[in-house]
């Protein structure tokens, strides 16, 4: 079944792209339709799931593939891929709602981002270094495609930028993922051997070299500071639905990679290093937040957000680190307050590209001084844009709050040092209210006039990501109880 799910939409766009009978009104169908299918299957595997124990992988399916080289087709979903898995299903499946009425390329557009799929889900169900860094590579190249042939503005060297940056830490993560089959005693890419069975144990300063070069990777594709740089471009030229997806879901390839494969892989030089990633994290926190307060473009405010928003996750693994035994269980508040905040991050800010989404659509320009106003004209889109805006900032009844608790609780309760970041809550909470300030109210002006409210397809968009980040916000059990049993093991893994 996990098979099924990865490769549905690619055989789809496969499809879409052959078949020249199929026109661009049937492809936006199709396209809908394969990624209402695919999300039917992920909630049936998150309906039968059960916890298949510490280390364990549920749906798991393994057969060779280089078997010279030591690697395998293994697939499996534990509680820290499968929400992830959940996440990215039903943020295609509002990319393909919102972009039904597109008129630019539908089909061609279509097929991308059924093949962009495949290759997120293969990401969080892989369980063979090999394996993942292919889906991981490949996701590269579909967002590139993307952002150069449906973006805006300078969007051919936005494009070209973020493919050299993210292609430059895959390299990185391809050569730690090579020392990390060289240090093995079985020779092995699969994740879960190596988990089970470090590399390095004796070997620090190899340990740390391969520790480098896969956190350069990750810290790039995350992205955190100050590896950022190619984000807040790439979020402004891109489309609305392309940055939706490089927000919602590649981006937790990153922090998602901490997770599975640094700290389980190398829990001695994570061990070694988790200050310095601790102060990474604050840094990108602060930094993140303040930046996005300076900016006039609210696309790139809400690009740098991200960076804000990523530091947590940051700041909560490196605080995973910190071993000692009186901090187990706040260490474990950590890391499932890192995963929920990936959800929350996704479900939020594909909420808010969205609603940034319309202003392009609309008037062209994401210029927040042109508009004035806005809840006269568009009511409806007033109100999704303050619900998402109190959303991003983390306030009590949204999953932002659910996440960052569990994060500052966690790691303020192993390394106190961590406060330092508590201030960015303040900061992120500063540049929305601004936002909203002079975008919503007053007297309509600027663009503001004329301006054309929310329709049934963009609310159809919209409103499901804010609904679930209400849902965890409010009665966060169901995701919190696959969560915590993957983050416990984790934290043993780090622990030994």
């Amino acid at each position: 079944m996990l098979s099924v799910v990865v490769f549905l939409p690619v055989l789809a766009a496969i499809v879409v792209a052959a078949v020249p009978r199929i026109t661009d009104a049937a492809a936006r169908w199709i396209w809908l339709v394969v990624t209402l299918v695919d999300l039917a299957l992920v909630v049936g595997l998150w309906l039968v799931y059960g916890d298949p124990g510490a280390g364990n992988l549920a749906f798991e399916e393994q057969v060779p593939w280089i078997p010279n080289a030591g690697s395998t087709y293994h697939l499996g979903v534990d509680g820290l891929s499968l929400p992830l898995v959940a996440l990215t299903s039903l943020i295609f499946v509002v990319c393909a709602v919102f972009a039904l009425r597109n008129t630019d390329r539908p089909r061609s557009q279509a097929a991308l981002f059924l093949f962009l799929q495949t290759s997120s889900l293969g990401v969080f169900a892989a369980q063979d270094l090999i394996l993942f860094f292919v889906f991981f590579d490949l996701s590269i190249v579909g967002m590139y495609f993307v952002i150069a042939g449906w973006g805006h503005g300078n969007a051919a060297r936005s494009a070209l930028k973020f493919f050299l940056y993210t292609f430059l830490g895959s390299l990185a993560l391809l050569v730690g993922f090579i020392g990390l089959y060289l240090g093995s005693a079985a020779k092995t890419f699969d994740m879960a051997e190596l988990a089970s069975n470090p590399p390095f144990g004796d070997q620090p300063v190899a340990g740390g070299l391969v520790l480098a070069a896969v956190f350069v990777g990750l810290a790039i594709k995350t992205p955190t500071f100050p590896f950022h740089t190619w984000l807040p471009p790439a979020h402004t030229d891109a489309p609305a639905i392309g940055s939706v997806v490089l927000a919602s879901v590649l981006l937790k390839m990153g922090t998602y990679g901490f997770v599975r494969i640094a700290m389980p892989m190398l829990p001695d030089a994570w061990r070694d290093w988790a200050w310095f990633v601790v102060v990474i994290g604050i840094v990108s926190v602060l930094y993140g937040a303040l930046v996005a307060l300076a900016q006039t473009d609210f696309k790139r405010m809400i690009a740098y957000t991200s960076v804000n928003h990523m530091g947590y996750v940051i700041l909560a693994v490196g605080a995973a680190g910190v071993v000692s035994d009186s901090a187990a269980q706040a260490r474990e508040v950590a890391v499932t307050g890192a995963v929920v905040q990936m959800v929350s991050h996704g479900l939020i800010t594909g909420a808010l590209f969205l609603i940034a989404g319309v202003l392009h659509d609309r008037k062209g320009n994401y210029d927040i001084g042109s508009y004035g106003g806005l809840a006269a004209p568009a009511p409806r889109y007033a109100a999704l844009f303050g619900i998402a805006a109190f959303a991003s900032l983390g306030i009590p009844g949204f999953s932002g709050f659910i996440a960052e608790f569990q994060i500052f609780a966690g790691s303020i309760g192993t390394v106190p040092l961590a406060a330092l970041a508590l201030p960015g809550i303040l900061i992120t909470a500063a540049l929305f209210l601004r936002a909203l300030q002079r975008m919503l109210t007053g007297e309509t002006r600027g663009l503001s006039i004329g301006f054309r409210d929310l329709d049934r397809r963009e609310i159809l968009a919209i409103a499901p990501l804010l609904l679930f980040a209400v849902i965890i916000g409010i009665a966060p059990r169901f995701l919190l109880d696959i969560i915590a049993p993957a983050s416990s093991a984790i934290v043993d893994l780090v622990s030994r």
